[in-house]
């Protein structure tokens, strides 16, 4: 069991440890490597998987759903508490909503299930993404327009995606072989990101950074498991959602609170100790899943 958790968390924080390391010596245009990646690399991973015939996403529309409810929920479970700490709410609520569904999410359920997750793991982080810049936006301004949801690349793939899958359209293979590498390049990409983010830490308001890495997972887990009784999900599904609701905050919500000048530095230290709070959370959560045999770990025999 403990080599199953290793082999699956390994190859994470190794890839985020190459970023720290080479972000500590040589201090790379880490904001132009996310652009890169959210514009070019990542729609095109998102088109292809949604895109491809053998992923029927019909059979997804239950675990899209209880990703959104674990989103949108962990955010109404956690605003009472918010307001009784007298925390501001558009500081610490985003962070507790919106996970890290790309940079470690999509990795993650990889590495543990296989290529078979896939699927599902980008439906997951799909649905975070939209609710991210809709809901999300709109949390920090109000009069956020939507036409800039529909601008941005990841929602042009995702709905030029599912339009190709729903509407039966096959892709021809050497196409999606080449939207595959290109894709490709996103998964150890977002880590390296990650990793030079680590860099970033602010432990000023190490308080507050240690109590979203505790609620962050707790909100998404108890909202989790009363959906996958609900939905009768099971199996890689199943299994993707509990790793899906215990990942800490996402990196973004830094961008986002520094475009908007929302206590950039709070969230800084929200995401960031959320994320090394990860390092205790998942091997629990992994260890939980393989242990009640929800799916078979990747590489077992």
């Amino acid at each position: 069991m403990i080599a199953q958790i290793l082999a699956t968390l390994l190859p994470v924080f190794l890839i985020a440890g190459c970023g720290t390391l080479y972000g500590r010596y040589r201090s790379p245009d880490i904001r132009g490597l996310n652009t890169l990646n959210m514009e070019l690399f990542v729609p095109m991973l998102v088109f292809a998987v949604l895109a491809d015939q053998q992923a029927p996403l019909q059979d997804y529309a239950s675990l899209a759903l209880s990703a959104a409810v674990v989103v949108l929920g962990s955010g109404l479970v956690l605003w009472p508490l918010a307001r009784w700490l007298k925390l501001d709410l558009k500081t610490f609520l985003p962070p507790m909503m919106f996970n890290n569904s790309g940079n470690m999410g999509i990795p993650l359920i990889v590495l543990a299930f296989g290529e078979e997750a896939l699927p599902a793991a980008v439906v997951l982080f799909i649905v975070e993404m939209l609710l991210h810049f809709s809901v999300g936006l709109y949390m920090l301004s109000p009069h956020t327009p939507l036409w800039r949801l529909l601008r941005m690349p990841i929602v042009l793939a995702s709905l030029a995606g599912l339009a190709f899958n729903l509407g039966g359209v096959p892709l021809p293979g050497w196409l999606l072989e080449a939207l595959d590498m290109l894709g490709g390049v996103c998964i150890p990409l977002m880590l390296f990101a990650l990793g030079v983010r680590m860099l970033d830490i602010d432990f000023s308001d190490w308080k507050t950074g240690v109590l979203g890495a505790v609620l962050c997972p707790l909100s998404g887990l108890v909202l989790a498991a009363p959906m996958i009784v609900w939905l009768e999900l099971s199996g890689l599904q199943a299994a993707s959602l509990w790793v899906f609701a215990a990942l800490p905050p996402a990196v973004l919500n830094y961008l986002v609170a520094e475009q908007y000048r929302q206590e950039p530095h709070k969230v800084a230290s929200l995401v960031l100790i959320g994320n090394l709070g990860s390092l205790i959370v998942m091997p629990i959560v992994l260890g939980l899943v393989f242990s009640y045999q929800m799916v078979i770990p990747a590489g077992a025999g």
